[in-house]
């Protein structure tokens, strides 16, 4: 039965659901205008978390699907560096009071292709423009191919808290084939590095369904990187969108994995990481017990925005740098995509908001299920639906999605409660979908459901 499923759902193209609605639907119509009133309707004293995205790295690895930039000189980022302390500068000066910060991430492209030098002078940035306190919590993605020395000792000075490694997969067959070639031993010196700085609570991002993948290379992959002992796991399938992003031509597509093989890859690793005591957390993370993730799931906690699953229960996200979304009570806002833009707007002293959605009532009930589906696997409709004033059967009645999962055995409807069977977590993207008021209408936008 699950192999008909996989069949029938799995070529099928779904959304993450790290934001309802999704980023497809932005439009033009949210412009610097509405963010500046978002800004400021931001209560004075409430945390708040920022975004920085740093979008360069050193070489092309040619399954990502992030916006980055290849540059081999310094320069360039230097000058980006520039722009966006200015765009701290401009959403300061929008408040009337700083922002009270409880989570800060750096995303990428590579942050850390930064000098140390230029890291620690944005922080510092950062902390004369917002109110960032001994409880922040400061999380940065990297690169171990490129980290230095330096840099880790900056990191730790900065009082960064969380590392989030990539290192996809340790097979060097898979390796050549993505463009990313990257030993257990280099990733082992990096956390051995930023460990004896005081950054311990470590990430390793892990991907399936990459070229010339076997189920035993993704288990030779976990085996190698539990030796490292890192606190949580995010494990995501690639994501093959030549038609978005050019570079993944170079990916040789028939050495890719069908939606049959890419879940078995799946569970492969997740079985392994399970085995070796991590904890399975919603869709596609795995944290140990006594990890605040962890943690989190157990008590009906768990949150999902841009980097998945997350302990950040902020409201509002504040995106800086280019193609950066952030997030309000009102709704969504993304700054420009192309450098050129971005630097040009902030240049002339402008927010550099290009597009966003304003929320509905109904865009936040229906976001409220989607969420505690994707972190719980349930959802109590009747619950949700008092708390925003909706009868619950504007998401029941004549679903036929949703009626379609039930037939099929993905999940049980009982007294206004959908659970998802066991055995079927990794439907849970096909599950929300049926949630959502504008699926179907964007779907060459998403990845494939398995």
């Amino acid at each position: 039965m699950t192999r008909t499923l996989i069949e029938k759902y799995g070529e099928t193209r779904l959304p993450r659901y790290t934001s309802y609605p999704t980023a497809p639907l932005f439009s033009s119509e949210i412009g610097p205008g509405e963010y500046g009133d978002w800004l400021r309707s931001v209560p004075s004293g409430e945390s708040t978390s920022l975004y920085l995205h740093i979008p360069f790295c050193r070489a092309m690895c040619w399954y990502c699907g992030c916006h980055t930039t290849i540059t081999e000189r310094d320069q360039p980022i230097l000058d980006y560096l520039d722009l966006l302390q200015k765009e701290v500068h401009l959403v300061s000066q929008t408040r009337r009071d700083p922002l009270a910060i409880g989570e800060i991430h750096f995303g990428g492209g590579t942050p850390t292709i930064m000098t140390p030098e230029a890291f620690t002078a944005l922080i510092g940035v950062l902390r004369e423009n917002v109110a960032i306190n001994a409880s922040t919590r400061i999380a940065v993605e990297i690169d171990p191919r490129t980290l230095t020395a330096e840099m880790a000792g900056a990191l730790g000075q900065a009082g960064v808290t969380r590392a989030s490694l990539g290192v996809q997969s340790f097979d060097p067959v898979v390796q050549k084939a993505i463009n990313r070639v990257q030993s257990a031993e280099t990733t082992a010196e990096v956390v051995f590095g930023l460990r004896a700085n005081g950054i311990d609570a470590i990430n390793f991002d892990l991907i399936y369904g990459l070229p010339f993948q076997t189920v035993r290379s993704c288990i030779e992959t976990v085996e190698a990187a539990i030796k490292m002992r890192p606190d949580r796991f995010s494990v995501f399938g690639y994501a093959h969108v030549p038609g978005f992003k050019k570079h993944q031509r170079l990916v040789d597509e028939k050495a890719l994995a069908g939606a049959q093989e890419r879940n078995e890859q799946s569970e492969a690793i997740a079985d392994a990481l399970v085995v070796a005591g991590y904890r399975r957390i919603g869709l596609d993370h795995f944290a140990r017990p006594q990890d605040d993730l962890a943690i989190a799931s157990e008590s009906g906690r768990l949150h999902r925005n841009f980097q998945g699953y997350t302990t950040d229960e902020c409201r509002t996200l504040i995106g800086l740098g280019a193609s950066s979304i952030g997030r309000f009570a009102e709704g969504y806002v993304q700054n420009e995509v192309p450098l050129g833009l971005y630097a040009k707007r902030i240049s002339q002293g402008e927010l550099a908001t290009t597009k966003g959605y304003a929320l509905t009532a109904q865009d936040r009930f229906r976001a409220d299920v989607i969420e505690r589906l994707m972190c719980d696997f349930r959802v109590d409709l009747s619950t949700i639906a008092a708390a925003h004033g909706f009868d619950p059967d504007l998401l029941t009645a004549n679903n036929a999605r949703l009626q379609e999962l039930m037939d099929d055995g993905i999940v049980d409807l009982d007294a206004r409660v959908v659970r998802v069977r066991d055995g079927h977590r990794f439907m849970i993207r096909a599950v929300a979908s049926a949630f959502d008021a504008y699926f179907g209408e964007l779907g060459a936008s998403y990845s494939k459901a398995a």
